[in-house]
């Protein structure tokens, strides 16, 4: 998927750089695989901002999909490759042969017409989802369950793929995008390819409106706050913070670990990410 890159008749089109969606082939979401999406701004159950600078935005209805795979052995045809406003990769309407249609992250390469199947006997090339015991080494892989059954966790972003390394004790090593090595359960179902709108990083979105329309409000720098409202507040005349990067909460923002010690699934990460 190229990028398009604009003319620099304004200010903003000077740096903007925008998916040209070639690869998209339908307009509008197929409606009963949708659902209402509320926004809550960054806010939780009780109001309270959990996380900091959403609000506003254009408005989004949901896309259902499916990332189980759990129609077994029933083929299915590309019908379609659509854009979908809740994430950053293409997603793709497939028509079963029963009669039923359902959404699935559409993989780099695939194309309309294609026939798709998942389970055990899945042939393993690009859309197909088996076990992880059933697809060769060295293959990518994306939508990686991580519980038998539970549906796809892990790999879902625009571009990203991970790789099977070994096979041990019921066991497959898998090294996901950010480095990391994990051995997930070889019953856990993975699609295989790569996620399709592989040039997304290269998008520049040129002016800060369009960041708003994407429902993201300003950042303020916590050195440009009083003490009041930022550990890294106040000071006379301009400072650069003095201590170490913190958050509004003193939490330290860059290189401290976060992760549990004692996480029972620590066990499984065999290299950690880099």
């Amino acid at each position: 998927m190229p990028v398009k890159r604009h003319k620099p008749t304004t200010a903003s089109q000077r740096f903007t750089e925008l998916s040209n969606f070639t690869e998209v082939t339908k307009d509008s979401p197929e409606k009963s695989l949708t659902a209402k999406l509320t926004k809550n701004a960054g806010r939780n159950g009780y109001g309270r901002i959990t996380v900091r600078h959403r609000g506003g935005g254009h408005k989004r209805r949901y896309r259902k999909i499916d990332f189980a795979r759990d129609k077994v052995g029933i083929p299915a045809k590309v019908a379609a490759i659509e854009y979908d406003p809740n994430r950053s990769a293409r997603i793709a309407l497939l028509h079963y042969a029963d009669g039923e249609k359902r959404y699935i992250l559409a993989p780099a390469g695939l194309t309309i017409g294609e026939t798709l199947t998942s389970g055990p006997e899945a042939e393993p090339k690009v859309g197909n989802a088996l076990p992880l015991s059933r697809i060769p080494l060295s293959l990518p892989v994306h939508n990686i369950e991580l519980i038998p059954g539970r549906g796809g966790k892990l790999v879902r972003g625009a571009g990203n793929a991970a790789q099977i390394m070994a096979r041990e004790g019921g066991f497959a090593q898998i090294k996901l995008p950010s480095g990391e090595v994990r051995m997930i359960n070889e019953n856990c179902v993975a699609t295989v390819g790569q996620i399709g709108n592989t040039d997304h990083d290269n998008v520049s979105l040129g002016k800060a409106g369009r960041k708003r329309w994407l429902g993201i409000r300003p950042t303020v720098r916590g050195v440009a706050m009083n003490p009041v409202d930022h550990v890294m507040g106040g000071g006379e005349g301009r400072t650069s913070g003095g201590g170490q990067p913190r958050s509004p909460w003193g939490q330290l923002a860059k290189g401290k670990k976060t992760r549990k010690k004692r996480k029972t699934t620590s066990k499984f990460i065999l290299q950690r990410r880099k």
